[in-house]
């Protein structure tokens, strides 16, 4: 079953200077405390990260956060490569990364930090391997707290090594990258994803890029014509309405969307609220429902906010699109009142019109002998999040031409 859908729309503008910047890769920032998993306290360190971008370009340059930190960060060394396969530096492709033409930078507490410019070409769906050196003490890390990629802490400045030291410890959450930006030469626009953990992957092979939006880039990719990124902007526990684990979708949308360099697309699927809302409150799950307060919300404000987020998509001229909530029936957040609410969403979000397309999800992942529920062979065991077979099966069904 196709999973998209189209409704009238007035054409897109001209297009994009090829010249111009186009965000390739992103990792919403979090807060230690507000996040799945976080950085340690570390001193004297360096930050291995890699990433995989998903359009590539001649040049790139890397956005760096300290949005959430409580002090200066001072960077005393950045070096960024092309990787293979394992996350290994290619031989002939590490460079330096500068800002404001100088090897060193201090970030002020609450503020990113874009590098300068490197001469670096990137093709789309590489790996880059991204180093840091952070010579004084982070006790905040302003992090992403599901951890899709790969990542190590080493000590020292370890940012000229080609290969990693025996003692490099793995990382349990992205740290301090929140995007990386190609200056493509070809018109080339991004498709910008906001969500919570069906986005941000929970259930796919970590480190393996087989979210659903990781596919979707390489079908885009093999498919030819105008070049076109994805950047997901998910984050597991995030609602539109309410901050719990991270910032709402609603507050954190001018940051973690309208400010994508190269916008073009906006896909909208965030369903929490409403699994939230109407979640039965027990003692096992009493803790968990604890990390997300505020009063519970119905389906007129889940439209409003659908409503919202495709507005203000269009008033910076991105076609607004919306995923349907997949089911999450035999999981322990299931109640009959969500299913009542979530079946009532679905439906507006396929007949309203009130988008540019709309990506079925809950079609695709749902068992036809009880559609309340994800098909066995989709989900990861917990009848809620994905699998690497689910997450593919979603991509595999959104029609390409929608991002033409």
């Amino acid at each position: 079953m196709n999973s998209a859908t189209n409704s009238p729309s007035s054409p897109e503008g001209s297009d994009p200077n090829p010249d111009a910047w186009v965000r390739t890769w992103g990792a919403s920032p979090q807060a230690p405390d507000n996040s799945v998993s976080s950085i340690e306290p570390f001193e004297n360190a360096t930050l291995r990260q890699v990433v995989r971008v998903t359009g590539g370009g001649h040049r790139i340059r890397i956005r760096l956060s300290n949005e959430y930190g409580t002090a200066p960060l001072t960077i005393g060394a950045a070096r960024v490569a092309t990787a293979d396969t394992d996350g290994e530096i290619r031989n002939g492709s590490d460079q330096e990364v500068t800002f404001s033409g100088r090897p060193t930078a201090t970030v002020p507490a609450g503020a990113p930090i874009l590098s300068d410019p490197v001469d670096l070409p990137t093709a789309a769906l590489s790996r880059l391997t991204i180093s840091l050196y952070l010579p004084g003490r982070v006790d905040t890390a302003t992090c992403h707290g599901t951890f899709h990629a790969l990542g190590w802490l080493i000590s020292g400045d370890a940012t000229a090594l080609a290969s990693l030291p025996t003692d490099a410890t793995p990382l349990p959450a992205q740290a301090l990258i929140t995007a990386v930006e190609v200056q493509p030469g070809t018109p080339t626009k991004s498709i910008a994803v906001v969500g919570d953990s069906r986005v941000d992957g929970i259930g796919s092979t970590p480190g393996a890029d087989r979210r659903w939006t990781d596919l979707l880039a390489r079908r885009l990719a093999e498919r030819g014509g105008q070049a076109r990124c994805v950047v997901n902007q998910g984050i597991g526990g995030n609602r539109m309405l309410t901050d719990g684990i991270g910032t709402a979708a609603l507050a954190r949308f001018d940051r973690d969307i309208l400010a994508t360099p190269g916008l073009g697309h906006v896909v909208i699927a965030v369903g929490n609220d409403l699994v939230f809302s109407f979640a039965p409150r027990t003692g096992e799950s009493a803790g968990f429902l604890d990390m997300f307060p505020g009063a519970p919300v119905g389906v007129d404000d889940i439209i409003a906010a659908h409503l919202q987020l495709a507005a203000r998509a269009r008033a910076h001229g991105a076609k607004a699109y919306a995923a349907t909530i997949a089911p999450y029936g035999g999981s322990e957040m299931y109640t009959s009142e969500g299913e009542k609410a979530r079946e009532q969403v679905n439906a507006w979000i396929r007949t309203s019109g009130a988008f540019d397309g709309v990506l079925d999800f809950d079609a695709v992942w749902c068992d036809p002998a009880d559609p309340s529920r994800i098909r066995s062979d989709l989900h990861m065991g917990d009848n809620l999040h994905g699998s690497d077979a689910g997450y593919a099966a979603l991509a595999e069904s959104i029609d390409l031409s929608l991002f033409d």
